[in-house]
């Protein structure tokens, strides 16, 4: 039988009503003749409730307990999930993420999936049971719970329907699909029938929240189809897939932007002393996400090399540099914050010069002065003051005619 995974996130299962709804839409899908899987995130603000809680015990939690005790915001929206669709009158089971089979790394807050045993879920698949999976986790080899991380329930779903072969995957979010940029500050954007993976994946590496790059990733590697909707009214959604129909000849499709991002800056007493790859290399063990990386080598000069990060990646990455300094071989590091950064995404760019010059033309125009910049062969990165974000976002989706294009 074919199988279909539906992704709900913490907003939308905010309440019972709210849960009731959700629930009515795997109904839906199970009265098709369809297996049915549904993943589930956390409530609300469950997360953070637990923190606090924990953190009115202690400052120094174990990664282990605190995510055992991180886990179980899932499994209770799992466990009501289930318990809604019996209600209903649908044979339903929740499943905490170690009895689905998700077995992952011993990375705690930030584990990766390893692979998955499906042999419990079709036992429940040939009972006729709808399957509900408490999102965001696993278990480890020496059978320790472990969670995924930011992303984790969106990253489960895509697992999860590779593991089972489905046909695609629902993502019902706050939103009812993907558009040239965020309607509640760029008024004119509009949505998107279709986005390749990977303009959807520098979107999502760029600012736009609606799905993580985790996700996109593993969908792009297994050409897995998404599709993103809307978990309060009913909507077609925008579609992930591999290649997408040019809308207007678009070179540009979106405009993407994040605020609080903060340029760090590593400086040596001489040029011998730096490594890039030591630095980089450093962070990336503590999966620390750097984005644009300047290198500055001066004759007269310190060498320096900056680079960007999110504020909330901030007091870690410092940590973790200060307690390298000796082996990195840095005299100093340095900080600017109040910056936000602004890029420009579209698959057509790759064959279409002269993208970047529009853009930087008409940032200067509007006064807006950049600070970085990165570029790859989809995609245009700038940084700039925090306060200009909005009006840099604007202007380049008028650039680019990007109101023009009616999507439905």
């Amino acid at each position: 039988m074919a199988k279909i995974v539906m992704k709900f996130g913490g907003a939308a299962l905010a309440s019972s009503e709210q849960i009731q709804e959700a629930a009515r839409k795997a109904i839906a899908e199970k009265d098709k003749g369809l297996d049915v899987v549904v993943v589930v995130a956390a409530m609300g603000h469950t997360a953070k409730e637990m923190k606090m809680m924990v953190h009115q015990l202690t400052d120094d939690v174990s990664k282990r307990e605190l995510d055992a005790v991180l886990s179980t915001g899932s499994q209770l929206s799992s466990a009501l999930f289930a318990i809604a669709l019996q209600e209903a009158g649908y044979e339903a089971v929740s499943l905490t993420g170690w009895q689905a089979g998700i077995h992952t790394d011993g990375m705690y807050r930030q584990a990766r999936i390893d692979y998955i045993d499906i042999s419990r879920m079709e036992e429940h698949f040939a009972q006729g049971q709808i399957v509900v999976i408490a999102g965001e986790q696993g278990i480890d080899e020496v059978h320790n719970i472990t969670t995924l991380g930011k992303g984790g329930a969106e990253t489960t779903a895509v697992a999860l329907a590779i593991a089972l072969e489905a046909e695609r995957v629902d993502m019902y979010t706050n939103v009812d699909g993907v558009y040239t940029a965020d309607p509640r500050y760029v008024p004119n954007a509009q949505k998107l029938q279709e986005i390749s993976y990977d303009e959807m994946l520098e979107l999502s590496n760029l600012g736009s929240h609606i799905i993580h790059p985790r996700a996109v990733e593993l969908a792009k590697k297994f050409q897995m189809p998404v599709i993103i909707r809307s978990s309060l009214i009913e909507s077609v959604g925008t579609l992930l897939k591999e290649e997408v129909e040019m809308e207007k000849n678009l070179v540009v499709r979106g405009v993407a932007f994040e605020s609080d991002i903060i340029r760090l800056t590593v400086g040596y007493d001489a040029f011998s002393n730096a490594s890039l790859a030591d630095i980089f290399t450093v962070l990336a063990e503590n999966r620390i996400n750097v984005d644009i990386i300047v290198q500055a080598i001066i004759d007269g000069l310190k060498p320096t090399v900056s680079f960007s990060i999110l504020k909330e990646e901030f007091a870690e990455a410092l940590r973790v540099l200060e307690d390298s300094k000796l082996s990195l071989g840095f005299s100093f590091a340095d900080f600017e914050i109040g910056l936000a950064k602004v890029s420009i995404i579209g698959s057509g760019m790759a064959s279409n010069p002269g993208v970047a010059a529009r853009m930087f033309d008409r940032l200067r125009r509007e006064n807006i002065p950049v600070k970085m910049v990165s570029t790859s062969e989809i995609k245009v990165s700038v940084v700039v003051p925090q306060d200009d974000m909005i009006q840099a976002a604007n202007a380049l989706h008028d650039e680019f005619n990007l109101e023009q294009a009616l999507y439905i």
